[in-house]
């Protein structure tokens, strides 16, 4: 079944919308600071709006209440992990941050332990970035082929397309202030979806109550078992989602660009602390879409057998939706999409140009330095646009087990760097290795006996415990010098 003329008009609308408001930001742009950090001029609560709008993406829009639809709330249970994480980011990385004039994350790192670690540091970003941004993609791909009826190859390319575009002329101040615009629109049209599905299920709340019950307890939220092969149970939810959220919010350059874009340290920490309030509360409302999903389901089916279950959200808004409503709900979806995407192009070529001497000693002007900036959006646009056509399987589980590969090794890089001071760059990089390969290895042999939830947790503490080890038996190595640009 096609979308509906009107909503159609609405979607395009705002795609066009969108990208146009973005483009205006360009001519503010003088510098770096202004492109990939807005001028550090951005409010606290945009800050934070633009935080909680990069972690969420179609991925999480669709992938959510998809998992709740197949399954129950027990996803919950990694959110609480997210709320701790940040809690302990403020007290442990946050600081260290804010004594000096950083442009990425991983400035911090060449100012312990030398550039050629900052520059490891920031190539397990740029992949791990890149590869989880091509799963959010697909995601992308999926929502426009339903709405426009077009494939999901051609979906790629015409919402990358019009992100570079934005991405490339406004820069971080466009990211933040059309995150504001769509956060507040998909968290609006979320619980106008809420409350049709509601209307539309026969007997209302009482009869969800009672399907979900039927169906094997539904509604459950907490899972107290210690198996470390269910992916989502209260322990590995609190605390593997807690080392999960110190690597993505307090190491990926995605998310501490927009710390670094604060006016303070204090404005970064009231941002990056409400944005856990209002995960919370989306995730919530994502998680009970995808239950009453499931019970509309019994009384008018959307999938046919055998079907992605990631369908189940778009096939809904576009077959059921009233017309109008369904328009902006699915332009939001893509419109918060395109700036997941544009966060995370501005965020990849801001590490690719600052972390690598090479590009960074290129130039001093700072309109080349800009220019140079632009020229690595365009070239990050074409990568994700290659890793968006590929088929990643069920699309929330694939973003979250790519990212968490590698960050362990990462947090464990800057939790070494920020609790042991006689740590140096060799014990940096053996723990860092001996991280990756412990967290690849229970991936390749173990996967089925240990959830990726825990791989985060893993990782940093291999990274940490093997970094401190052999930063003693070398003892005569000295840690790096304090002096490093940003």
């Amino acid at each position: 079944m096609r979308i509906h003329p009107l909503d159609l008009a609405i979607v395009i609308a705002y795609l066009l919308g969108v990208t146009t408001l973005g483009m205006r930001f360009r001519r503010r742009q003088q510098d770096a600071t202004d492109y990939f950090l807005g001028g550090r001029t951005a409010p606290w609560w945009a800050l934070a709006f633009s935080i909680v709008a990069t972690e969420t993406s179609t991925l999480t829009i669709i992938g959510t209440p998809a998992f709740a639809y197949g399954g129950n709330l027990t996803f919950l249970q990694l959110v609480f992990g997210y709320l701790l994480g940040r809690v302990l980011i403020v007290l442990l990385l946050l600081p260290g941050y804010f004594r000096g004039e950083f442009l990425t994350a991983y400035a911090l790192i060449e100012k312990r332990f030398g550039q050629r670690m900052r520059a490891v540091a920031a190539s397990t970003f740029l992949i791990t970035r890149a590869i989880a941004e091509g799963v959010r993609v697909s995601a992308i791909a999926l929502v426009v082929s339903v709405t426009l009826g077009t494939s999901e190859k051609l979906a790629v390319i015409i919402v990358i397309a019009l992100t570079v575009l934005y991405t490339f002329e406004g820069g971080m101040k466009a990211v933040i202030w059309t995150d504001v615009a769509q956060l507040l629109l998909y968290l609006t049209g979320s619980a106008v979806t809420f409350f049709v599905l509601l209307h539309r299920i026969p007997g209302g709340w009482n009869e969800v109550t009672q399907v979900a019950a039927a169906a094997g307890h539904k509604l459950q939220v907490l899972d107290f078992s210690w198996n470390l092969a269910t992916k989502y149970t209260f322990w590995s939810g609190l605390i593997g989602g807690a080392f999960l959220t110190m690597a993505s919010h307090g190491t990926d350059q995605i998310i501490v660009q927009r710390l670094l874009a604060a006016k303070s340290q204090r404005d970064s920490r009231r941002a990056l602390l409400s944005s856990g309030v209002i995960i919370l509360f989306q995730f919530i409302v994502f998680l009970l879409i995808g239950v009453l999903l499931y019970v509309f389901a019994q009384h008018a089916p959307l999938l046919s057998a055998g079907e992605d279950k990631d369908r189940i959200l778009p096939l809904f808004l576009v077959r059921e939706m009233p017309v109008g409503l369904a328009g902006l709900m699915l332009a939001s979806i893509v419109a918060v999409a395109m700036s997941n995407a544009s966060g995370s192009l501005n965020s990849l070529a801001a590490s690719s140009v600052l972390d690598f001497s090479r590009l960074r000693g290129r130039t001093s002007d700072p309109a080349q330095l800009l220019r140079l900036a632009r020229g690595m959006t365009l070239l990050w646009g074409l990568v994700l646009m290659s890793f968006g056509f590929v088929k990643w399987g069920p699309r929330l589980e694939a973003g979250l087990t790519v990212a968490s590969l590698p960050f362990g090794s990462l947090l464990g890089l800057f939790l070494l760097g920020t609790l042991d001071r006689r740590a140096h760059a060799r014990g940096a990089l053996a723990g860092m290795i001996a991280g990756l390969a412990s967290v690849l290895y229970l991936f390749v042999f173990w996967r089925m006996q240990v959830a990726f939830t825990w791989y985060v947790l893993i990782g940093s503490t291999v990274t940490f415990v093997i970094g401190v080890a052999v930063s003693r038996f070398n003892a005569d190595d000295k840690p790096q010098g304090e002096k490093v640009p940003s």
